[in-house]
């Protein structure tokens, strides 16, 4: 299966990562929590795969459209 960046839809702060390098993980599932506007904002899986790259840390600021996670 190719791999597949996944971006963020808003621009936040990673609360939180739920995954780790290696991981495999289903459709919908969540990968990381994003806060924006004191809200928190799941980014899941769009299909199943393997997490091949986490590209951010909790704590870190993040724009809309930046990749977070690469899946394969």
């Amino acid at each position: 299966m190719p791999e597949i960046a996944l971006p963020s839809d808003v621009t936040g702060t990673v609360w939180k990562v739920e995954v780790a390098v290696g991981d495999s993980v289903s459709e919908d599932q969540t990968l990381l929590i994003l806060e924006s506007m004191k809200m928190e904002i799941p980014l899941a899986a769009p299909r199943a795969g393997t997490v091949v790259r986490l590209l951010v840390r909790e704590g870190e600021a993040v724009t809309e459209g930046q990749d977070l996670v690469v899946l394969a």
